[in-house]
């Protein structure tokens, strides 16, 4: 018999070397607005882009790529 299950989503910021993972405040946003969602607490997601889906074990996962602070 074939089973269905939906995955969760989780978004990763990563932050001084350290990943954080965000959990999916609404199934109903869109990865953009996950990202304005959580903005206000973390103020460099306003200049980020969004990296994925990729299925990582049993989940989708979404990147919040930034490049302040980075050189080159």
């Amino acid at each position: 018999m074939l089973s269905v299950s939906l995955l969760p989503r989780v978004f990763v910021l990563k932050e001084r070397e350290q990943d954080i993972r965000l959990s999916d405040p609404s199934g109903t946003f869109s990865p953009e607005q996950v990202m304005d969602f959580y903005s206000g607490t973390y103020p460099i997601l306003t200049t980020a882009k969004i990296e994925g889906p990729e299925i990582t074990g049993d989940e989708i996962e979404y990147r919040f790529i930034t490049t302040l602070g980075t050189k080159g």
